[in-house]
């Protein structure tokens, strides 16, 4: 009967390509073969706190240089381009959440060693507030954090952290907006002392959201925040 359940499925929702969104031929394969290494890793020189690129003779980019992060380290797997906006806009808004599962094998298996190397305790995705997942369907970031679990054998809570305002879309906000805009955002309703924390989240680009769902952590207990996301904006 399961058998039966899932190729109709498949005939119903026939999985789609995250990059070209043609219908996969294999089944068995979560991206076209022609279209495995178009969306572009983070190579090379990188911040050695938050991860994005910069310059060979730069260790860390113009935020980080501050000293004002809250979480301890972190990582983006893939550039923020136009292919990867376009593939994240129908997988967050247009119900390609298949698309997660490439993301999460790609997520692993660029990012997989540090996150090891980081040991964490439990992996957070970063919340959506309860009406915005109510329209949303699913959240993004908690997909994925799903999948990194499963692969990497680390346990996921989407308890841990709650989101409890309905802050304004960060998209349209610069730089300074982006952190007022999230001030008391979070909400940690258990303790967590001595926890070392890995957030996951789709996209980083400001850092803002990281930072301040680091910094509730931290005051609920936390130990180390590492994090981790899919793509990661440049300087």
């Amino acid at each position: 009967m399961k058998k039966i359940f899932y190729s109709i499925l498949d005939v119903l929702y026939p999985g789609r390509c995250p990059v070209c969104h043609r219908i996969l031929k294999d089944k068995r394969t979560s991206v076209c073969p022609e279209c495995r290494d178009t969306f572009r890793p983070v190579r090379g020189h990188y911040c050695l706190k938050c991860g994005k690129p910069v310059k060979p003779d730069e260790e860390y980019c113009r935020e980080c240089g501050k000293g004002t992060r809250s979480f301890d380290r972190g990582r983006g797997v893939f550039l923020y381009d136009g292919i990867m906006r376009r593939s994240l806009v129908r997988y967050k808004y247009y119900g390609c959440r298949e698309y997660g599962d490439y993301y999460g094998e790609e997520i692993c298996r660029h990012a997989g060693g540090e996150i090891r190397r980081w040991a964490p305790d439990v992996i957070v995705p970063v919340p959506l507030y309860k009406r915005k997942l109510r329209m949303r369907g699913f959240n993004q970031s908690a997909y994925l954090a799903r999948r990194i679990g499963e692969t990497l054998g680390i346990p996921v809570s989407e308890e841990i952290l709650v989101k409890i305002q309905n802050t304004r879309s960060q998209k349209k906000l610069g730089a300074a907006e982006r952190k007022r805009n999230l001030v008391r955002a979070f909400r940690v309703p258990e303790d967590i002392s001595g926890l070392t924390v890995l957030v996951v989240d789709d996209v980083f680009t400001t850092g803002a959201t990281i930072d301040a769902a680091a910094a509730c952590l931290k005051a609920a207990g936390a130990e180390k925040v590492f994090f981790t996301t899919l793509c990661i904006g440049r300087v």
